[in-house]
């Protein structure tokens, strides 16, 4: 298989007052393409700087992240930028969604900040990715007309548009309910199967853990241990 990530050696240092608190220690990991993994452990674990550091939302203190065989540490902002509009796709906790825009300008904006299509093209584009999470009639509708799991879907709908190689999804269902939690995970697996989307999440919702075909379970920012559940597709 193809890797799409590459973690080697990576520390990730934060100064707090006079102290300095290691988030990410000495961290080696390879994600190949397609991948549906689950990034494992407690709250403050170092969950979600690992994925900062794959989303070139942030740099390492030390050691080298690659992502679709670019070293990011190499790369100027600008180059960073264009590699998390081209290649990355974001789903958030809080969804993060523009509140004056509706759902369509929401899911649009990634496409007009990367600025490659005509408007008729975008708006195609943004129209198939609606009819892809169900959500069809309520493209005109704004986010607080929406309920939470109808606006994770916005969400996942704008991390998808670009036609990203890589997903990061930050404890995407913290705040929705069992079923509607569960519908989005298989939304999610669905296009993982589909388009070979690679999806890296964040969490420790035992929910989405049972449909991962990997999991990487982290502790004090160190790799505590890398399975593939039986019964997966995993090795």
């Amino acid at each position: 298989m193809e890797s799409i990530v590459e973690l080697k050696k990576v520390v990730k240092e934060y100064p707090l007052g006079k102290l300095t608190v290691r988030a990410l220690a000495d961290v080696d990991l390879t994600i190949e393409k397609g991948e549906f993994t689950v990034i494992a452990g407690p709250s403050g674990s170092g969950k979600t700087t690992l994925l900062n550091m794959v989303g070139c939302v942030d740099v390492p203190t030390s050691g080298e992240v690659v992502v679709e065989g670019k070293s990011t540490i190499k790369l100027k902002d600008r180059a960073r930028t264009h590699l998390r509009l081209s290649k990355l796709g974001f789903i958030f906790q809080t969804f993060n969604l523009i509140p004056v825009l509706t759902a369509a300008q929401n899911v649009e904006f990634p496409l007009l900040l990367q600025g490659k299509m005509s408007r008729k093209e975008r708006k195609s584009r943004v129209e198939e990715m609606f009819e892809l999470v169900d959500l069809t009639p309520h493209i005109k509708k704004r986010p607080n007309e929406l309920s939470g799991g109808q606006r994770q879907r916005v969400a996942i709908a704008r991390a998808l548009v670009s036609l990203p190689s890589i997903v990061l999804a930050d404890e995407p269902t913290a705040n929705l309910d069992s079923a509607t939690g569960l519908n989005i995970i298989n939304l999610m697996k669905e296009l993982n199967q589909k388009r070979q989307t690679t999806f890296i999440f964040s969490t420790h919702d035992p929910r989405v853990m049972e449909h991962a075909k990997r999991i990487i379970h982290i502790v004090d920012g160190q790799i505590d241990s890398d399975r593939h559940p039986v019964g997966t597709g995993g090795n």
